[in-house]
């Protein structure tokens, strides 16, 4: 009997000491309380990390093509680094215009994507499906003439740039013979290809344009073919419309014959022949419309539709100069590139013929970014066919 209460007298006293040690414990803000802090930091932490903006980006080619992909792909860099925390990046290179692009959406939409930048010309149809879907994810396609509630295209008026590298071109030809390795005869390819031969025209009333279409973006041996049928055409200096520049900056190196490099500065590629480039600045532009999608100002931005940009807004501009580009070349492009910033000129204005000797622009007429993306015809000047 004296056992049992002094069991129960011990289990009194131990229980009034847990009592008495963790009443201390709370006084003194000891371990406890540091729990429940850190408990509700991760919380906190969890919510934040929720709260973040994921903005997905697709690429037809690879970040490192010195091209189109390449100066895409390092405005999603610099939108990374302009927002740090507050968004989550993701990417995909390689992606074909096919239903793969969908796919690929569709796969960043589960990750939690809500603003998608699907950023080739044939990603549109694949983006628009997907948007249809996801009425809340913002999509900002690169370079498409259709849009949506939810998507809206976002491009530049790169041949002002490329009309400045035909006065380069039409400057530098010994043979008045200039070549274009072109994808598609799409109205914004067939764009630059005008502009460059108007720009050539310009300064050399003789120049020509040979332009051959691969029917693809990318693909290095067809590239290669194209600019070497031209070169043995008599063609000292070749220009392209390639996702991937790099094959014909490099074999016009080798060749011996002057290039224009096309949506990023591939300079370094050929030091004897580069002549300059049309090349896009888009950091800004992706920084603001991500900011944009953020802020959920999307209905009734300038991005709600087709937003196009060029050298005033510095979407666009040219890649620096090769050595032989001469001074006074230089200063007439530099000239003409102020007149068009200062809305002073435009390459498609006054009376322009196509091949056929039909008049496409008349005489004090100016066109229309709308007619400029609809072109079907060739200007006058230019040699191949859209067919």
């Amino acid at each position: 009997m004296k056992k049992k209460i002094w069991k129960k007298l011990m289990s009194v006293v131990l229980c009034g000491a847990m009592v008495f040690s963790m009443a201390g414990c709370g006084n003194t803000g000891g371990t406890n309380s540091s729990s429940e802090a850190d408990s509700s930091a991760k919380t906190s932490s969890e919510k934040t990390d929720s709260k973040k903006t994921t903005v997905g980006f697709i690429f037809v080619g690879a970040k490192d093509d010195y091209g189109y992909n390449q100066a895409a792909y390092n405005a999603s860099v610099a939108v990374e680094k302009h927002f740090g925390d507050q968004i989550q990046v993701l990417r995909q290179e390689n992606v074909p215009e096919t239903e793969e692009a969908s796919r690929a959406l569709e796969q960043m939409i589960q990750k939690g994507a809500t603003v998608l930048f699907p950023t080739s010309y044939g990603h549109l149809e694949p983006a628009m499906d997907v948007a249809k879907k996801y009425p809340d994810v913002t999509f900002f396609h690169q370079g498409g003439l259709k849009t949506m509630d939810n998507l809206g295209t976002y491009f530049g008026t790169i041949w002002q740039s490329f009309y400045l590298c035909g006065i380069a071109a039409g400057a530098n030809t010994k043979s008045n013979k200039l070549g274009f390795v072109a994808s598609f005869p799409i109205p914004q390819v067939l764009a630059n290809i005008n502009a460059f031969e108007l720009g050539a025209k310009s300064v050399n009333p003789d120049a020509t344009t040979s332009v051959i279409f691969t029917g693809s973006w990318s693909d290095p041996a067809l590239q290669t073919s194209s600019a070497n049928t031209l070169i043995d055409k008599g063609i000292d200096v070749i220009a392209q419309h390639q996702d991937s520049t790099k094959t014909i900056v490099e074999l016009c190196e080798q060749k011996g014959v002057y290039c224009v490099g096309d949506h990023a500065d591939a300079s370094e590629l050929a030091p004897n022949t580069w002549l300059t480039g049309a090349v896009w600045h888009w950091d800004d532009l992706f920084i603001d419309m991500v900011q944009t999608a953020i802020d959920g100002k999307f209905d009734g931005s300038k991005y709600d539709g087709k937003y196009r940009g060029g050298l005033k807004e510095g979407v666009v501009d040219i890649a620096p100069f090769g050595k032989s580009v001469s001074e006074d070349t230089q200063k007439k492009i530099e000239d003409e590139k102020d007149k068009i910033i200062n809305d002073d000129f435009n390459p498609f204005s006054d009376e322009i013929k196509d091949q056929k000797g039909n008049i496409v622009c008349k005489k004090g007429q100016t066109l229309t970014i709308d007619e400029i993306e609809s072109m079907d015809y060739l200007v006058d000047g230019v040699i191949g066919s859209t067919k």
